[in-house]
């Protein structure tokens, strides 16, 4: 079995902002690896579903902790099945050093800032395991809190959307092929190829992104 969590905040006020791009990916994922007539569950203090893709189970969890508490559904889903988190996890997660548009895969690093990600790491007591960035651009003269909880502008919204497409790709692949492939396949394509975007911009007041409705909490 396979483990991908995208990291995200519960609760209406912060879907399709741009720090939930992690539970945004893991719902377009459940649409292609679940059966459609499974209904999420409150399991590992997250909303969990699982699935199948090429024979390979796979169980996909987003966290209802909150970002900075992610690692505590993390390391309990992994215990429950005994998994390895260099072989068997996937991590998804926002970045504001990546252009809007972009995604970066990797088999290990450090948290980069990314609270998510730290808590993880401190819960697992290791880097060693595979993330896939999401650039969502830098805060500009924004705070980066109220940046990263702010929703995709205008402009930003056809490029999000291409890297969770891409993502959703990568994390596919990850599941049978592994992080080495995903990220020989994903990396230059996702990232080498993508134009720089503008720098950001004040967020405006559009509401969400009109994302399908996947794995929803």
């Amino acid at each position: 079995m396979k483990i991908v969590v995208g990291l995200g905040n519960p609760g209406l006020e912060y879907q399709r902002t741009r720090h939930n791009v992690g539970f945004d990916c893991i719902d377009r994922l459940a649409r292609r690896v679940c059966d459609a007539s499974q209904t999420p569950r409150a399991r590992f203090q997250a909303l969990a579903v699982e699935g199948e893709k090429s024979g390979e189970k796979v169980l996909l969890l987003k966290p209802m902790t909150y970002m900075n508490l992610s690692g505590s559904s993390v390391a309990e889903a992994l215990r429950f099945y005994k998994l390895d988190a260099t072989n068997d996890l996937l991590v998804i997660v926002d970045d504001i050093a990546l252009p809007c548009g972009a995604i970066r895969l990797r088999s290990e690093g450090s948290a980069g800032g990314h609270n998510g990600l730290s808590d993880i790491e401190t819960k697992l007591s290791t880097h060693l395991y595979a993330r896939c960035r999401i650039g969502i651009d830098a805060p500009g003269r924004l705070g980066q809190k109220e940046y990263v909880l702010g929703r995709f502008r205008e402009d930003q919204q056809p490029l999000v959307e291409e890297a969770l497409s891409l993502a959703t790709d990568a994390a596919e692949c990850w599941i049978t092929r592994g992080i080495t492939e995903a990220m020989n396949r994903f990396n230059r394509r996702a990232v080498d190829d993508r134009p720089t975007n503008t720098p950001a911009k004040p967020a405006d007041s559009n509401g969400p992104a009109g994302l399908p409705p996947g794995l929803n909490n």
